[in-house]
């Protein structure tokens, strides 16, 4: 009784272990597609592609899709079918408009610039770090 019940328990374990191992890319390199077949492939789609990197096996795409979101995408190397997708928010960008949308006339002073933090009022920070290149 006590043997079948830990040899159930294995058997469970093993095949949940075998589901949560399928989101991997597992082609062999040999198979593998040029990265430069995907980008040709996205940008013909209307994709403005930042960066192609492997990760787990699998190509991993940023770009920005051709409605204008931008996007996290991973693509089996072999085949090149989409394996992941993942659109990113855009939302910490209207952190600030919201604060004064109704009158034109405001003082912008204390106000960040659009994804930018806005600067502490404690007083040891006065303005914004310069920076010169040279």
């Amino acid at each position: 009784m006590k043997t079948t019940s830990i040899a159930l328990s294995l058997s469970m374990l093993l095949i949940s272990g075998l589901a949560l191992a399928d989101d991997d890319c597992d082609d062999p390199i040999s198979n593998w597609q040029p990265r430069e077949i995907l980008r040709q492939q996205l940008e013909a789609d209307g994709w403005t592609v930042y960066r192609i990197k492997v990760d787990d096996g699998c190509y991993e795409v940023k770009a920005q899709d051709n409605k204008g979101h931008r996007v996290e995408a991973s693509f089996a190397p072999a085949s090149l079918e989409l394996m992941d997708f993942e659109r990113e928010d855009e939302d910490d960008e209207d952190d600030y408009e919201d604060e004064s949308d109704d009158d034109e006339g405001n003082n912008m002073s204390n106000q960040a610039p659009a994804g930018e933090q806005p600067l502490p009022s404690n007083g040891i920070v006065n303005s914004r770090p310069t920076v010169t290149v040279q």
